[in-house]
């Protein structure tokens, strides 16, 4: 028996090592899946940040993401407006493709069809806890909705697990957050009831009752009026659900950083979509007068400081080595998008755009081009890339990232440039403003003739509309000021010819586009 004891402890012992070992390792590979979060911020400029060149504006917690990692200087939206962007990122697929795929008002159905693939879907196949936080703006429901019941189908059936959100934008109704799919803090006692196109009987609203705001309209917004501020669109009940538009930030980051803390032990996909700086501007009054530029400047630092309590929040947590933080915007800047709030008055030398021309609705550069940073502690290391990116592009990229097979959609692997490994990104883009298109490849940016005004009064930005072809050497030209069409027609046919092949006949058909 002796013999056999000792003959089979060294076994016995071997065998538990093993073991462990196998038991280590197993739970080595699953604490090896980094954690990807996405924060997007709603109408930032490509030179609205300190890190892209800003004078007149301080974004320390910003520049400290982009001073370690990698700083795109050709990363784009795949729109120069919310909704289409917010549709490419989630889906990888060119918002132009859907038809519906346009500004939705916040009694939209669902974008996203439930059957389609997705960026959370993906990363939940994969062993992913998923969630969104903060701005949705992609459709709720099926068209006509309840809001005084579960609104369905939504973020939780496209892929996100949780998800705590406003419905579509902060100037639009219903102005109450929505936490997996129910109205947060709603009393059954006084429902909700919503109408993009008719008022409820005594209800006041901007247009007819100036006297009781604390924010004037411009354009477009002088409906139901919350918190002293006219919106979009016509709201009753709901009382207790209002959210307060000052408390906002604040608001979303509390639930940013409870959902790190409560989710560090598995794998996690967050997206956090800020609503800052879009209209209404509304600082926290920490914030207020700080910038020196309006509310405007000001969110914009309020929206810095959100992400730098994010940031301490990860490293608190023991998160940021296992963590791939991807930055960037919705689209390009605007001043005055509804309301009188200093932004044009207030602006002082800071140019939201950069170098760039056009903004937000455009399809000049400042349209589409915006801050794009990506972060990994200890993997990435701090460069400058020229590289082009798209949003679009996190489908795949991350797929390649993760190990995960990716839908077949229009994204592409450019998981080399965002992690700072190599200067190629892809090789063209379709870029987008309210369902006008335009091919940015390599240095060169062609756009097609298109009616409409060359310039929107409402929010003066220029629209790259013109009744001749347009195209840019973006290398020698940033700012769009010398079109090169007729000197170099070589180049435009090659440009027309690589953009009809993607953008169909038919596309070409409807919009009667040509060559002379």
């Amino acid at each position: 028996m002796k013999k056999m004891i000792k003959f089979l402890l060294p076994v016995f012992v071997t065998a538990c090592l093993t073991a462990c070992q196998a038991k280590s390792k197993g739970n080595a590979e699953v604490n090896e899946k980094p954690n990807v979060v996405i924060i997007y911020l709603d109408d930032l400029g490509y030179g609205d940040l300190s890190s892209y060149g800003a004078t007149e504006i301080a974004t320390p917690n910003i520049d400290n993401l982009a001073n370690n990692g990698v700083r795109f200087t050709n990363g784009y939206a795949s729109s120069a407006t919310c909704t289409p962007s917010r549709y490419a990122l989630l889906t990888g697929t060119y918002p132009w493709r859907n038809k519906d795929a346009k500004i939705l008002p916040g009694t939209a159905p669902l974008l996203i069809g439930t059957d389609q693939p997705t960026l959370p879907k993906m990363m939940k196949a994969n062993g992913y806890q998923t969630a969104v936080i903060g701005k949705w703006h992609l459709g709720l429901g099926t068209g006509v909705v309840n809001w005084n019941e579960r609104v369905t189908p939504g973020p939780n059936e496209v892929g996100f697990d949780e998800s705590y959100i406003m419905a579509a934008t902060q100037d639009r109704v219903p102005t109450v957050y929505i936490d997996n799919g129910h109205v947060a803090g709603l009393d059954p006692n006084d429902p909700i009831e919503i109408d993009y196109d008719h008022n409820f009987e005594g209800q006041p609203t901007g247009k007819e009752n100036p006297e009781l705001l604390s924010m004037k309209w411009h354009h477009g917004h002088n409906s139901s009026i919350v918190n002293g501020i006219p919106r979009i669109g016509f709201m009753k009940g709901g009382e207790s659900a209002k959210w307060s538009d000052i408390d906002m930030a604040d608001h979303f980051l509390e639930k940013v950083k409870d959902y790190v803390k409560t989710h560090k032990d598995k794998p996690f996909f967050l997206y956090y979509a800020m609503q800052q700086p879009h209209v209404p501007r509304t600082p926290h009054p920490r914030f207020v007068g700080k910038s020196g530029m309006g509310p405007r400047g000001d969110v914009i630092l309020e929206a810095d400081w959100c992400i730098g309590e994010f940031m301490k929040t990860m490293k608190e947590e023991g998160l940021l080595d296992n963590t791939l933080i991807v930055f960037s915007s919705d689209n390009g800047p605007v001043l005055n998008d509804g309301y009188y709030d200093d932004a044009v008055e207030k602006l002082g030398k800071h140019k939201p755009t950069g170098a760039l021309r056009g903004g937000k609705y455009s399809l000049f550069e400042a349209g589409t081009r915006v801050p794009f940073i990506t972060y990994w502690k200890g993997k990435i290391q701090s460069q400058e890339s020229d590289a082009l990116v798209c949003q679009m592009d996190l489908m795949k990229s991350i797929a390649s990232l993760i190990g995960a097979e990716a839908p077949k959609t229009d994204s592409e692997n450019v998981l080399p440039a965002l992690m700072g490994e190599s200067n190629t990104g892809r090789e063209s883009l379709i870029i987008e403003a309210t369902s006008r298109t335009a091919l940015r490849k390599g240095d060169w940016l062609m756009i097609p003739p298109y009616n409409g005004p060359a310039v929107s009064k409402q929010v003066n930005i220029e629209l790259g509309n013109s009744k001749e072809f347009q195209l840019y050497n973006l290398k020698e030209d940033i700012a769009q000021q010398k079109n090169l069409a007729a000197s170099n027609p070589a180049k435009l046919k090659e440009m027309y010819d690589d953009f009809i092949a993607v953008r169909g006949e038919k596309y070409k058909k409807t919009q009667k586009l040509k060559l002379k």
